[in-house]
């Protein structure tokens, strides 16, 4: 068996929530064998450390957040993504807000970081679970279906569907974790432009902007909308474009982006099982919600089947 690991040294980012817009400081600190992963909110009298399990799980609106209510931590699942990632098993990590900021929008800010501290082994043997028999998981409210098959390595192949858009149905692959860092870390969350404004409304996507957001359109932006987008992201209406249906001052770096994304955030949210997994994860329309509920299934097989 591989040893556990954690981080040589701590690092911290600092950066907007993609929700709330506010400055919030992360630092990531190296833990001891068996600690887990785990969050703190350093802005409270009463800190709590939450463990970063799909029970304490509270929130899955366009984000995966830890607890509820004043001491919730949400937008978790970029950096639990760089994490499972680098294979880090054991890190503290402490904030003086209430959400990770979104930075770029990916997981690659955080594997950077990772990168540069390093990794560093503990005497310790990891914790990995090898799933031995096919398992099959729906949440019939999202239509998101897991099917998982027996594999001696972590992998997996997701696909999207947006009909009626200009994303449709994609497709991405993950053979193993080797192609992380390239293929998977550098790719951007997404939102149509029809969802702006009213996530606006409702208080979110305050820190949101087109560095850190794939932002398609399904239809030819008229002068009514120019001026309401010269608003909401204080730019002329020259500095937005149209190309292949994405509004944005950048290129996507795939065109398969919006896919690969999902498994950004299938491999955050996943990782809430509290182990590492041995399995090939055939996904299908995958979001946190399904996400989360998909990781408590799987630590209720663990559970009746222990290795």
């Amino acid at each position: 068996m591989p040893h556990q690991t954690t981080i040589r040294k701590e690092f911290r980012l600092t950066g907007l929530g993609l929700h709330t817009g506010r400055t919030v400081t992360v630092v990531v600190k190296p833990a001891p064998a068996d600690f887990g992963i785990a969050f703190r909110r350093t802005d409270r009298t009463n800190i709590i450390t939450q463990s970063a399990t799909a029970d304490r799980v509270g929130e899955t609106a366009r984000g995966t957040t830890l607890g509820t209510g004043r001491n919730s931590i949400a937008t978790i699942e970029h950096l639990m993504s760089a994490i499972h990632g680098m294979q880090i098993d054991n890190v503290l990590i402490e904030l003086d807000g209430g959400e990770i900021p979104i930075l770029d929008g990916s997981s690659r800010p955080w594997m950077l970081q990772l990168t540069r501290v390093g990794v560093q082994e503990l005497n310790a043997e990891r914790k990995v679970y090898s799933i031995r028999e096919p398992l099959h998981f729906e949440v019939k409210q999202t239509g998101s279906v897991y099917d998982v098959d027996p594999l001696d390595h972590f992998a997996v192949d997701c696909t999207i569907d947006f009909p009626n858009s200009v994303i449709g149905r994609q497709s991405a692959t993950l053979e193993t974790m080797n192609e992380y860092a390239a293929g998977i870390s550098p790719c951007r969350t997404f939102v149509f432009l029809h969802e702006v404004e009213p996530l606006l409304k409702l208080n979110l996507i305050k820190g949101g902007s087109l560095d850190n957001a794939l932002v398609f359109v399904n239809k030819e932006l008229s002068s009514r909308q120019l001026k309401r987008l010269e608003k909401t992201f204080n730019k002329d209406a020259s500095h937005f474009k149209v190309h292949d249906g994405v509004l944005n001052t950048t290129d996507p770096y795939f065109n398969n982006e919006p896919a690969r994304h999902k498994l950004l955030d299938f491999i955050g949210d996943v990782r809430l099982t509290g182990v590492m997994l041995n399995a090939n994860f055939k996904i299908f329309k995958p979001g946190h919600k399904a996400n989360v509920a998909f990781a408590k299934f799987l630590i209720d097989y663990i559970k009746h089947n222990p290795q």
